[in-house]
């Protein structure tokens, strides 16, 4: 809004005399103590005259001076007169700015947001009343009337009766406050709950805050609507927080199901890896800034096949020189991988530092959709859900569709036979090592969306990876799948009730027990190799 202060300005300059603000308002506005310029910018949002704020949001800025009795919209080295719009040339010397505390700030970001319901931009309309429906001073009530008077809109219009009925709810005869009551039990906003309790609160001597029996009876209905509305958007965001975590659960688990699921190999470095595709993300997202800014939206478009072959070149250089050698001893494999990561992390420490790094969001991941009053969809958060989907499909089309799978499937399945019909085994391990390492590079990249990347990233996601492999059906990509979202809602359920570490613990817990009651997790290997 401050950048459209110049224009206002002009539109100001440009009004004839006969058009003038409320003089009387104005000088309140400038002279008077807070009380007098709170009822001031009452009387100014009552006339409903968009030019009314400018001068609010002058004030706000620091902008409104005067000059004698004279009151100077002053920006620069230009000045219109706040009442009647023209320019005031040359500026005078002897002025003084006109102090606005926080009280008269506050009325002022109410005023300013009630003059945006008059607003031909249906955007503006409906931020300004989604602004107010938190709550809104008895003072834009007119302006509000006036505002449903024209208001067509059917998401904009319900809005505004709710802050209408807010408003009436606080003063008005009992009919009145009858009908505002029973208006807003169509409310999904959290603060006209916090509203309406105060309706049915008691004193500390034990009487009920609000005498009238009816109006009571009224609001406890009202609060109970109103309660079952928003324990909607509460299973909403419980919801979409569980698919969230699920899906970052599979892009972390989704590489190890194929070094360990498929290969059998304990990779202790999987998470390192993952941080391998964070660094490789930053790096990009550095080079962009530096050398195509116009572009910097785009740069995920380059980090996501980069983060890809850089963790895939790692891993299959770790394949080559150190795995390679160990195929078959679980133990020495486990205690080798441990090594690397504590390397990797390190390397990482020496190069970027021990701090963490921040990874900017491009313009189109900011912000989220609004899908109720108490429910916010971050988009970057449903990108990852639509990545962690992608990857998934072109994993399962690489494993079922291409000559590389069918080779991966059936080293895996039996190797000695494998390589007696030409199968390059020693290859197809490296390539298959390194198609795991990639897709925890992907997940790396998806992670540094949603945090901060730091030596340290991998290491939480490292414990999570192995549950869901092992939950799920070693060997198992469907198994994968459904241990990732059902360890997600899981999490996210138990940290609704008793808080995130409990939430850990009881998770590890049953994942302790399952397995011990059944090893082979939810989908189980079938056919003639496994019975070999």
């Amino acid at each position: 809004m401050r950048r459209l202060l110049p224009v206002l300005i002009v539109l100001l300059a440009a009004a004839r005399p006969a058009a003038a603000l409320d003089r009387a308002a104005v000088d309140r506005l400038a002279f008077g103590e807070s009380d007098e310029k709170i009822a001031a910018i009452g009387a100014l949002v009552a006339e409903g005259d968009p030019r009314a704020a400018a001068l609010l949001q002058a004030l706000g800025a620091g902008e409104l001076e005067t000059a004698g009795k004279r009151v100077l919209l002053v920006r620069g080295d230009e000045a219109v007169d706040a009442v009647t719009g023209e320019k005031v040339s040359p500026l005078p010397a002897a002025r003084e700015d006109v102090i606005a505390n926080n009280r008269v700030r506050a009325a002022i970001a109410t005023a300013v947001a009630a003059l945006r319901l008059v607003s031909p931009d249906r955007a503006t309309r409906l931020a300004a009343a989604r602004e107010l429906a938190g709550g809104a001073d008895p003072a834009v009530l007119s302006l509000v009337r006036k505002a449903l008077e024209k208001e067509a809109d059917p998401v904009i219009r319900p809005l505004l009766e709710q802050i209408a009925a807010s408003i009436e709810l606080k003063s008005g005869a009992k009919e009145t406050r009858l009908v505002a009551i029973r208006t807003l039990a169509q409310s999904d906003n959290p603060a006209t709950r916090a509203m309406l309790l105060t309706l049915t609160a008691r004193n500390k001597d034990g009487s009920f805050v609000e005498p009238d029996a009816d109006l009571r009876l009224e609001a406890e209905r009202s609060l109970r609507a109103v309660e079952d509305r928003l324990a909607w958007g509460e299973w909403l965001g419980l919801a979409f927080a569980g698919v969230s975590l699920g899906s970052i659960l599979l892009l972390a688990a989704l590489g190890l199901a194929i070094t360990y699921g498929l290969m059998g190999v304990i990779n202790m470095a999987h998470g390192e890896l993952i941080m391998v595709g964070a660094y490789t993300t930053y790096v990009v997202q550095n080079l962009f800034r530096a050398h195509a800014p116009g572009a910097f939206d785009w740069y995920l478009a380059a980090a996501v096949p980069a983060a890809f072959i850089v963790s895939a070149l790692v891993g299959m250089a770790l394949e080559r020189g150190v795995i390679r050698w160990l195929y078959g001893r679980p133990l020495e494999t486990l205690l080798a991988t441990w090594g690397i990561s504590l390397i990797l992390m390190q390397a990482v420490r020496t190069i970027f530092g021990a701090q963490n790094v921040q990874v900017e969001n491009p313009a189109f991941m900011s912000g989220g959709i609004q899908a109720l009053a108490n429910v916010v969809l971050p988009w970057n958060r449903i990108v990852i859900i639509f990545f962690a989907a992608a990857v998934l499909a072109a994993m399962w089309l690489t494993l079922t569709r291409t000559r590389l799978g069918l080779f991966v499937r059936g080293v895996t399945q039996n190797r000695a036979m494998a390589a007696c019909v030409g199968v390059p085994t020693t290859r197809v391990d490296m390539l298959a090592f390194g198609l795991g390492s990639g897709i925890a590079g992907l997940a790396g990249c998806a992670l540094s969306q949603i945090g901060n990347v730091g030596p340290d990233l991998g290491q939480g996601y490292i414990v999570d990876s192995f549950m869901v492999v092992v939950f799920g059906g070693v060997g198992q990509l469907a198994g994968t799948v459904y241990a990732a979202l059902v360890l997600g809602f899981a999490n996210k359920l138990l940290e609704s009730w008793s808080g995130a570490v409990i939430a850990k613990i009881a998770v590890l817990v049953f994942i302790i027990v399952f397995i011990q009651r059944r090893p082979q997790g939810l989908f189980a290997l079938r056919g003639r190799a496994v019975e070999a």
